[in-house]
């Protein structure tokens, strides 16, 4: 079997992650939220229940076409659940007075999320 890393250690692969991602254009589109364990057990904290409800209640059901959040459980008691939201989502939800502990972004959320609420991300 080869090895294909070059004299830093490095493989052909990461290589290929350095240069994509200072090559990228695309934008971090999601926003990463992380919700603790006192967070997930208040119900107003699930976007699919209290958004849904602040958006049709504000006459705001345009956004409904763009909201898209998706959902991964977390591994730890600050982190039990992980919110993936775009920006159309993150500005509702600030707008309904939440306080998310953003932890980061990334452009789509990753495969193992599920869709919690919304439209599913297009490319």
């Amino acid at each position: 079997m080869d090895d294909t890393r070059s004299p830093a250690g490095e493989t052909s692969n990461d290589v290929l992650f350095q240069l994509e991602a200072m090559h990228s254009t695309d934008a971090l589109n999601y926003r990463i939220i992380a919700q603790s364990e006192s967070e997930v057990r208040d119900i107003q904290n699930a976007p699919a229940i209290s958004m849904s409800s602040f958006i049709t209640e504000s006459d705001q059901t345009k956004l409904l076409r763009t909201v898209s959040i998706y959902s991964q459980r977390g591994e730890t008691s600050d982190q039990v659940r992980l919110l993936y939201m775009n920006d159309a989502a993150f500005s509702v939800w600030k707008g309904m007075g939440k306080e998310p502990t953003v932890i980061g972004s990334q452009h789509r959320p990753p495969s193992t999320a599920l869709l919690a609420f919304g439209i599913p991300f297009s490319e």
